[in-house]
């Protein structure tokens, strides 16, 4: 797997100081367990939160830390993880948020031969696993705010580029486009926004509501 579309310095910023909503910080960590190059600039990025921390100077509580100290050395239960299968879709930090692979999914029918199926995250972004048939089209949008796509399986092509398994795409306000999956395979996405998407055609302006995208 060859990837060309990688997540942006600020938001890997972000997702290193836990600012980043939920929904993109899911789609981040998906694409962390699947991409290595992003995977050295996050670590990079959490070195040099830690050597902040190292060097500041906190005010304590008496006895915060023999507080903290005594929860370390308790005994931590931690679930064990079963290895992601060899054919699976979803990567492991989605597969365990789901709770499974494709065969988990609650798919809803959005028009067009196109399913989706919203992931419960908090209220300031939203996120949602998206199938695209080889060959549809997702209506022309743009967008009110952020949106991070990050493509699991297939691939899709915009005005843009072509983003394969792995690829993430960052739209902003600036960016208008018609993603196309590519024939031969369903393209299977996971995408994150923090802002309703703008439809040009008014159909999906119609159903935007009931679709909640």
């Amino acid at each position: 797997m060859t990837i060309k579309h990688h997540l942006t310095e600020p938001i890997l910023m972000a997702y290193s100081a836990g600012t980043l909503p939920e929904a993109f910080s899911l789609v981040v960590a998906t694409h962390l367990s699947m991409c290595e190059e992003c995977r050295a600039r996050a670590a990079s990025y959490d070195a040099v939160g830690g050597a902040m921390l190292d060097g500041a100077t906190l005010d304590m509580d008496e006895g915060a830390l023999e507080a903290t100290l005594a929860l370390l050395e308790a005994p931590v239960e931690r679930p064990i993880k079963a290895d992601v299968p060899a054919d699976a879709v979803f990567p492991g930090p989605l597969r365990d948020y789901v709770g499974g692979d494709l065969d988990a999914v609650q798919w809803k029918a959005v028009g067009g031969g196109v399913r989706q199926a919203i992931l419960p995250t908090s209220k300031d972004a939203s996120v949602r696993l998206l199938h695209i048939p080889a060959g549809m089209a997702v209506p022309d949008h743009g967008h009110r705010g952020t949106e991070l796509t990050l493509v699991l399986q297939g691939a899709f092509r915009d005005e843009e580029d072509r983003f394969g398994p792995g690829d993430v795409e960052v739209a902003n306000e600036d960016l208008t486009h018609t993603p196309v999956a590519e024939e031969g395979m369903d393209c299977i996405c996971l995408a994150a926004t923090d802002a309703p998407l703008r439809f040009s055609g008014l159909i999906p302006r119609l159903a935007q509501p009931f679709l909640r995208i």
